[in-house]
């Protein structure tokens, strides 16, 4: 963060010496610097230097003076002094620095970073703001959090870095870890992820940019600071800044690394000789001794396989990730370039992941008043993941297999054909190579142009256009000495998808101070268009494996389809900064934006904030505690915002695009005539009046900085109406459900951080403490009291309850006889609404009549734990010790739960089970504190999370993780004087290295899937390296 300001910094202070302005510093804190004398009066030379390198822009003044200079691209300046003079060195985001002239004819200083960073500039919608005026609920990283750590994906190097910014992981698989972002919790029932921009134009993903490539990435949470967004802020705004071109001579920097990857945890599964005693206790002497012995000994591989499918299938992953990028300019033109690559191959055989980079940013200062900057990027990934022959298009379906299949199939028998489920041999379809291949190329680029029209009025205007493309081409093959493949068929499908986007922004920005009067005011004016153009085609029953032409498969077998979308949104916002002395600061967002998904007048919505905050320790009568309370502030804040994503689906080819127009399917058939006439129909019916969710939110916050410790608080309440659902019709109506504004709920929640940093001769401390807490809770679901998630039917949505919670019957222990289990069928058995289809025995779950009308039906079902957490939290700790630097980020949650089937669990099912070892302590007469019920047969056990769902299946999955540990060594000057570099950093570092929680199953807690479908989450340890030349 703090390069980002040098170029601005030294234009800055250049303009201010030359017109005899004074240069005010700092003298808070005050460092000593290192000084080489040489008794000589008169003019001092000297270099200013961090330890990155020389600092441009820096100034050097004689304190109480106007008699000052800045340092020039090299980092060196010359002032005329005399001897007793005190000197000034600062430069915004250090400790300025105070030394006594005594005549020396040089100097070189090394500016320390300012830890408390109240002059930081921090990134906000269409401009930046000094941290120090900030009125709403902002939060920042900069590149050093970014670029220290070996992460593929930006996403996940946010995870437990921000309170209020939740991330969650969800899959291992390369290069899509399909992570979830929320920012302050879920406050609506649809789409609630946040809007995301690079360097100012939308971006679909976070991981379309190299994490070497991003300077800053802020995340704006409250509605004061999102508004200037409007209707696309309502989940919060990511913005992504990237690194640009900086004064000096060209610096070139290669950051790579190598690593291993392993799944962080793989449910155990009990071996054959067990899943034998197991089965005999519902079914004594289905196995014999002599086929547990064999089972045991491995005496007989083929007829008492024991096989561990787990062990067959992973392997240890490997990647390697660099990055290459040159920085330099002069005063007019200044620019950075970089490139870079990742491969990746996943545990998984035929999964990988292959990614190019590169990116171009060009400053240009034409004349004094007209600037221009252009950005270009390109970004290629290339994945792959192996495909089932069967409900195929991802892994997932060989994962589960590998979960359910039982050890008691070979992967091969004697003669070397796989070894036979109903179901399929997963290592056949691993063996055989057929994929599901994703190329994605995203193309950006954009020019601005600024110019001064007079002093403090600044002109801009962007374009910008975005390119994507994306391949998908997905196989099915006949596999040799696979006999199940046989009755599978051969198939290609490919799918070729583009995406553009064309963006127009206009900005007129004003500021200007009078006296203790500070005045901002930025308007402007946003026009895009989206495209979007699918086509797909598929054909069956190829000859060979090795025809890859779409026309080699029967002709006779081919599908077509695709689709041409277009969306466009018109805007118009402005922003008021207003501060007097320094001490209160007020802020006011307006924001009008008009969809193309809104019928004509209904498409304009109008989204205001407000806030203000008030710097307490800037009054006169704060003085006196100047020396230990660096900056106290209070914010409030209140905002209005929209949002229209509740027309997109988990399937983008079913997104909305025109929900309010009445539309026409052509595919339909009517006789007449005694034959079939194609002809149209009316599939769905649409309303006009369907316009934007708005979301109102208030908040209040503190921030502290007292000595070297930092505390932030927030509390905020939104409440989100007119939500975009899909009401449901009669069957009798014909026609399909239509959207309405006619939902709403609140959302409130908690925010704290606390950090630490401070320096002691050769060590340094840094820790940072974060805790966000948020409840959400529904308040109309438009007209009816529940509903199932559209997405997911076994999560639940209640009138006054938080959203997406388990909807299950309660358990209460076990039966301990079967007098118990019939005592209890005689109450309830018989009755309306009884849900079970089995007898219940001992050791079976008993089940609560929780409304007491002596009944046992769906009316007795309660709602369980959310998929929602509760409260997050992080804790990242940074310790130095001369050249040496150890980081360890911690991440967690909690009071959050997740169900899992049978499948998870494990079933007794012959081939196509695999039992985990939970089951090792379920119950027996013997074993009646057991932790599991009894043992039964698949689909014999009202127990059984695939007959009735209790909440005995609802997992609690809170966790607290080792999220990152790294350890860093930094070559010393002296060394890298000698190799002609300026800065070596090598290092180790683990990511996921340990979870600690309370599941009963060997699974990590952030996985996505009820029934272990998804890939797993990777364990990865890593060799890195970063150079500046």
């Amino acid at each position: 963060m703090l390069k980002i300001v040098r170029p601005v910094s030294f234009v800055l202070l250049s303009a201010a010496f030359c017109s005899g302005g004074v240069v005010h510093a700092s003298d808070r804190a005050a460092i000593t610097p290192r000084v080489g004398i040489s008794q000589q009066e008169g003019s001092l030379k000297g270099t200013v230097s961090d330890s990155f390198g020389p600092v441009a822009g820096a100034s050097i003044v004689v304190k109480g003076t106007t008699n000052g200079t800045v340092t020039d691209m090299n980092g060196n300046f010359v002032l005329d002094v005399k001897k007793g003079d005190v000197i000034q060195v600062s430069f915004i985001g250090y400790l300025t620095q105070e030394f006594k002239y005594n005549g020396e004819p040089s100097i070189n200083v090394s500016l320390q970073e300012d830890t408390q960073k109240l002059d930081e500039v921090i990134v906000v919608g269409y401009g930046t703001q000094q941290k120090a005026n900030l009125s709403g609920a902002v939060a920042q990283l900069d590149s050093k959090e970014l670029t220290s750590r070996p992460i593929s994906n930006v996403s996940s190097g946010l995870q437990g870095m921000m309170p209020g910014v939740t991330v969650t992981s969800g899959q291992g698989r390369p290069g899509q870890d399909g992570s979830t972002i929320r920012i302050r919790g879920v406050g609506t029932l649809n789409s609630a992820s946040p809007y995301i921009l690079i360097d100012g134009i939308e971006s679909g993903s976070m991981n379309d940019i190299d994490p070497n490539d991003i300077e800053s990435i802020s995340v704006l949470k409250d509605a004061s600071s999102a508004a200037i967004y409007g209707s696309k802020a309502s989940n919060g705004v990511i913005l992504i800044t990237t690194k640009r071109g900086k004064t000096g001579a060209p610096r070139i920097s290669y950051n790579g690394y190598v690593g291993a990857s392993k799944a962080t945890s793989m449910i155990d599964r009990v071996s054959s000789a067990d899943y034998a005693r197991l089965w005999n206790r519902f079914e004594p002497g289905h196995y014999s001794d002599e086929d547990i012995r064999m089972f045991e000994d491995g005496s007989d591989p083929y007829g008492h396989p024991n096989t561990d499918w787990n062990d067959e299938a992973y392997r240890t992953g490997l990647l390697h990730k660099h990055n290459v990028s040159i920085t330099g300019g002069a005063e007019n033109v200044k620019y950075m370039a970089s490139a870079g690559y990742l491969g990746q191959t996943g545990i998984l055989p035929n999964s990988d992941r292959k990614q190019f980079n590169g990116r171009t940013n060009l400053d240009m200062q034409l004349t004094k008043k007209l600037a221009v900057r252009m950005n270009m990027s390109f970004i290629k990934n290339d994945f792959s993941d192996p495909n089932a022959s069967y409900y195929g298009g991802s892994s997932d379906q060989i994962i589960r297999q590998l979960n359910i299949i039982s050890p008691m199939i070979p992967v091969k028998d004697k003669d070397g054909k796989y070894g036979q489920t109903n179901d399929g041999n997963p290592i056949a379809w691993l063996d055989s190579g057929q994929t599901v291949d994703n190329c994605n190329q995203n193309f950006t680029g954009a020019l601005s142009v600024d110019y001064d029209i007079i002093d403090g009025l600044k002109a801009t205007v962007t374009g910008a256009y975005v390119n994507e493309d994306q391949r998908h081409t997905e196989r099915v093959l006949s596999i040799p000495d696979d006999p199940a493949s046989a009755s599978r068929t051969t198939s290609l499908v490919e799918r070729f998808v583009n995406w553009k986007r064309y963006n127009f922004d206009a900005l007129l920005n004003y500021s200007k101070n009078f006296g203790q009067h500070g005045l901002k005011v930025m308007v402007g004016y946003h026009a895009e268009k989206y495209e979007v153009s699918k086509n797909q085609m598929q054909r069956n029953n190829f000859p060979s494996n090795s025809l890859n032409d779409m026309d080699a498969g029967g002709a006779s077998t081919q599908t077509n389809d695709g689709l041409s979308r277009e969306l466009a949104m018109l805007s118009y916002f402005g922003r008021i900064n207003y501060d007097f002395a320094g001490k209160y600061l007020l802020e006011a967002n307006f924001r009008a934006d008009a969809s193309s998904r809104f019928a004509p007048g209904h498409r304009w919505g109008y989204f205001p904030s407000f806030s203000g905050a008030w710097r307490i320790s800037e009054e006169e009568f704060m003085e006196s505690t100047h020396d230990w309370l660096s900056s106290l502030k209070i914010r409030a804040s209140w905002g209005m915002l929209g949002n229209q994503d509740a027309l997109n689906k988990s399937n983008p080819w079913e997104n909305q695009y025109y929900p309010w127009m009445q539309t026409y399917n052509l595919d339909g058939n009517y006789p007449m005539g005694g034959n079939l006439t194609t002809g149209y129909y009316q599939k769905a019916y649409r309303i006009e009046d369907l316009s934007w969710e708005k979301s109102t939110t208030w908040g209040i916050g503190l921030d502290a900085v007292i000595n070297h410790v930092t505390f932030t608080f927030d509390y905020y309440d939104r409440k989100t109406t007119d939500i975009i659902m899909e009401v449901p019709v009669p069957t009798e109506f014909g026609l399909d459900p239509y959207f309405d504004n006619v939902g709403s709920m609140r959302n409130r929640g908690v925010e704290v951080q606390l950090g630490y940093n401070n320096k002691w001769n050769d060590w340094s401390l840094n820790v940072m403490g974060n805790m966000a807490y948020n409840k959400n809770k529904i308040e109309d679901l438009g007209g009816v009291d529940r509903m199932t998630n559209p997405d997911d039917g076994d999560l639940w949505r209640f009138v006054g309850k938080p959203i997406d919670s388990y909807y299950v019957y309660k358990a209460d222990g076990f039966f301990q006889s079967d007098a118990e289990a019939q005592q209890w069928m005689d109450t309830y058995k018989g009755k309306d609404g009884y849900p079970f289809g089995q007898d219940f025995q001992a050791g079976d779950l008993r089940y609560v009549d929780t409304n007491g009308d002596g009944k046992l039906d769906a009316d007795d079902r309660v709602l369980s734990k959310t998929i929602n957490p509760v409260v997050t939290f992080g804790l990242n700790l940074n310790v130095g010790y001369k050249a040496f630097d150890l980081t360890l980020n911690f991440t967690g949650a909690a009071n959050v739960g997740r169900a899992f089937t049978k499948e998870a669990f494990g079933e007794f099912s012959g081939s196509a089970g695999h039992p985990s070892t939970a089951w090792l302590d379920s119950w027996t007469p013997e074993n009646t504190n057991a932790s599991m019920p009894r043992v039964a047969e698949s689909r014999k056990s009202p127990s059984e999370a695939s007959n009735v769902m209790s909440d005995f299946w609802v997992i609690n999955t809170s966790y607290l993780r080792l999220k990152t540990l790294q350890l860093g060594y930094t070559l010393p000057k002296s060394v890298l004087n000698a190799i002609g570099l300026s800065n070596v950093r090598v290092y180790y570092s683990a990511e996921n290295l340990f979870t600690i929680d309370s599941m009963p199953l060997n699974v990590d807690p952030e996985t996505v899937s009820s029934r272990l479908s998804s890939y797993p989450l990777v364990m990865t340890n890593s060799f890195g390296v970063n150079v500046t030349f």
